[in-house]
């Protein structure tokens, strides 16, 4: 496995520390974004911020989606333009390349993770591509959507495992995707906050179990990820979106230290 380079600092990979990917569901507000920004670094050193500026998914049509492109993409532009490589996610081909002007990282949402045009959008604009792994998709399958990405010459592709729908809302992780999606090459990322997610539990949204966060995150360092992505809040009561499954920002600390220990532990 080639280690993908998201920065001259940040390589995820065999061989690489353990990489974080932090932040919240969706933009709130400019000044939240920067401070939990801030916040994270103070915690957990060189990290990926993460946060989206529409999430097109939400349960409910009155659900908070965000600020939008226009707004979103510049706000995500001064955070990187602060030090930090960022994430976010497109839903619409026609996303990517504006996208790409403010982020490192374009992510795949997993229920668009089939979509052609969006993958080979995303690989055209030269960007490392995280795909997550739908809910109903096999590790094995999913590789033909980095092969879609691939065929546009970019091999920065990282994929993402955020568990699998085998009941009404929940979500089951089977570790072993985990050294299969590896097999193909690319590094993989564990989403430990979506992984416990209980889709449409609350009804109109959501619900969580984020008291496994930990458990589950432990275990995926322990069967090989190289990196971790965990939505991020410091009032998880008060989030606009998923804060039924987000870590509260005074976890963070404690758990990073706990994963980064597994990970020596794992590679040695």
């Amino acid at each position: 496995m080639i280690p993908v380079a998201v920065t001259p600092q940040i390589k995820i990979g065999a061989g690489q520390p353990l990489a974080l990917i932090a932040g919240p569901c969706v933009i709130e507000s400019e000044e939240h974004v920067h401070y939990l920004a801030n916040e994270i670094r103070k915690i957990a050193g060189p990290f990926i911020f993460k946060a989206s500026f529409d999430k097109a998914n939400r349960s409910s049509v009155t659900s908070y989606r965000g600020p939008g492109l226009k707004e979103g993409l510049r706000i995500l532009k001064g955070i990187r333009d602060a030090g930090f490589p960022v994430l976010t996610d497109i839903h619409e081909p026609a996303q990517a390349a504006l996208a790409a002007e403010a982020a490192d990282i374009l992510q795949i949402p997993a229920f668009l993770c089939r979509q052609t045009d969006l993958l080979v959008e995303a690989g055209r604009t030269g960007r490392v591509v995280n795909i997550k792994k739908g809910q109903f998709v096999s590790p094995q399958d999913i590789r033909h959507a980095a092969e879609k990405v691939a065929t546009t010459g970019n091999n920065k592709i990282l994929f993402t495992e955020r568990g699998s729908t085998f009941g009404y809302n929940n979500l089951v992780v089977d570790m072993r995707g985990l050294s299969i999606m590896r097999e193909f090459g690319w590094p993989v990322v564990f989403d430990a906050t979506h992984s416990v997610q209980l889709p449409g539990a609350a009804g109109t949204a959501s619900g969580g179990q984020p008291q496994f966060i930990g458990t589950l995150s432990r275990a995926a360092v322990a069967a090989g990820c190289d990196a971790v992505f965990v939505e991020v809040h410091d009032a998880p009561e008060r989030a606009l979106s998923d804060g039924a499954n987000a870590l509260r920002l005074d976890l963070l600390g404690p758990l990073w230290s706990k994963l980064k220990r597994v990970h020596l532990t794992a590679a040695s």
